[in-house]
């Protein structure tokens, strides 16, 4: 046994427990606090895991699956609101059924499921069904492709902060990811936002979202959905690609304390961090070749090897950008050390010149269904560093830039 006598305290371990010598101001021992390392409400015990969680090799398998090497999720989570705001830009009112039609088509493009492993859905359209009677779900799982959810319900400010905020959603958490289990989602998401600036990302905002993303993640886990941790750090700013590259390291290494604090199983969870761009108000752009090896640095450095896939954001990038980042990452020096899968987790990046070729016209769905799978593959492409030739989005270097919102 031993310990170690900090201020007015010392922390000893024991073979079979840990404890807390508390001390007066003349170091005379005034108390002790006991406890075991096994037991109600400690999970020290090896293959805790294992023995208590009844979809262990369920989410292990699911994780595996959806970080399979040439494909990616699409990020089609979007909440009615920001979907609202979308629609409104090729001048579609914002109702459900309007929603749904755009959702009908990113699901039922033919051929989609050959670059797409995953698709997040916001909860209404987890419960929505095709024009012909077919839940969502399962024409996603028809083609293969796993059926997911955003379960946080938005960001709120953080108080005493610059502008910083907070993720809500932990409320009734546990009661949700059991419905939509049943439903026949099988992954969710839960999206923590750190931004750069004076004075940010704060300890409070990064403790705080760390936090929420861990007792998130055990709570997924428990209801047999494998959680999608994404720890964003924004693009927002003039900051520089070093600095990005920084927070994004810190961010990650309180990000899988915390997860490990909440005994959340590594090899059966997904993470969804930003590439290391320079701020978006930056006049100097990053090359992809800068891009790729500071992100594979901070990925290399941060992300322990259990975790099966890192899904990356597309955060405001172009569509083209995107893509081309991505290939690099995949094929610089140091790449094929890399444990764990560098895919891709895009929303605007697959999604904007979509919507606009589509514009709510029936006549325009084929064309736009083409060019979303065509999007699709040239990211698979380039999750497996092979992409090459023109980008096939119209708008390939267009920035998808959208203002941060709170709840």
């Amino acid at each position: 046994m031993a310990f170690v006598v900090g201020g007015s305290c010392g922390l000893f371990l024991g073979n079979v427990g840990y404890g807390l010598r508390v001390y007066d101001k003349r170091g005379v021992r005034v108390g002790k606090v006991m406890g075991r390392r096994t037991g109600v409400g400690m999970t020290w015990e090896a293959g805790i895991f294992e023995k208590t969680n009844p979809y262990a090799e369920e989410l292990r398998a699911t994780a595996k699956y959806i970080a399979s090497r040439g494909k990616g999720i699409l990020a089609s989570d979007e909440s009615n609101s920001t979907t609202g705001k979308r629609l409104a830009t090729v001048s579609l009112e914002n109702t459900e059924d309007n929603r749904r039609r755009w959702r009908q088509l990113l699901y039922t493009a033919p051929g989609l499921g050959n670059y797409i492993s995953g698709a997040i859905m916001f909860e209404e359209t987890l419960y929505q069904k095709a024009s012909d009677g077919r839940q969502f779900v399962d024409i996603l799982k028809e083609q293969g492709i796993v059926p997911g959810i955003k379960v946080d319900t938005g960001l709120t400010a953080l108080p005493r902060t610059n502008s910083e905020t907070a993720t809500t959603g932990l409320d009734g958490l546990p009661d949700r990811c059991k419905k939509y289990y049943e439903q026949g989602a099988r992954f969710a998401k839960w999206r923590a936002v750190l931004r750069i600036g004076p004075g940010c990302p704060s300890d409070a905002a990064i403790l705080e979202n760390c936090h929420a993303l861990a007792r998130y993640a055990q709570i997924a886990q428990a209801a047999g959905l494998v959680p999608i941790v994404e720890p964003e750090v924004l693009l927002d700013g003039d900051h520089n690609i070093e600095e990005t590259a920084y927070w994004t390291e810190r961010v990650l290494s309180f990000t899988f304390r915390a997860l490990n604090e909440y005994d959340v199983c590594l090899d059966a969870i997904l993470l969804k961090p930003n590439m290391i761009n320079p701020g978006g108000d930056n006049p100097k752009r990053a090359s992809p070749e800068d891009v790729a090896q500071y992100t594979l640095r901070t990925m290399m450095r941060g992300v322990p090897a259990a975790v099966p896939g890192i899904h990356f954001l597309s955060g405001g990038m172009s569509d083209e950008e995107a893509t081309l980042n991505l290939n690099l990452l995949n094929t610089i020096e140091g790449s094929e050390r890399a444990p764990w899968s560098l895919t891709f987790s895009y929303g605007r990046a697959l999604q904007i010149s979509v919507l606009k070729l589509w514009a709510g016209v029936d006549a325009n769905a084929d064309n736009a269904q083409k060019l979303l799978v065509s999007l699709a593959e040239a990211n698979s492409k380039a999750q497996l560093g092979k992409f090459s030739g023109t980008h096939p989005s119209p708008g390939k270097s267009e920035r998808n830039w959208q203002p941060l919102r709170l709840v």
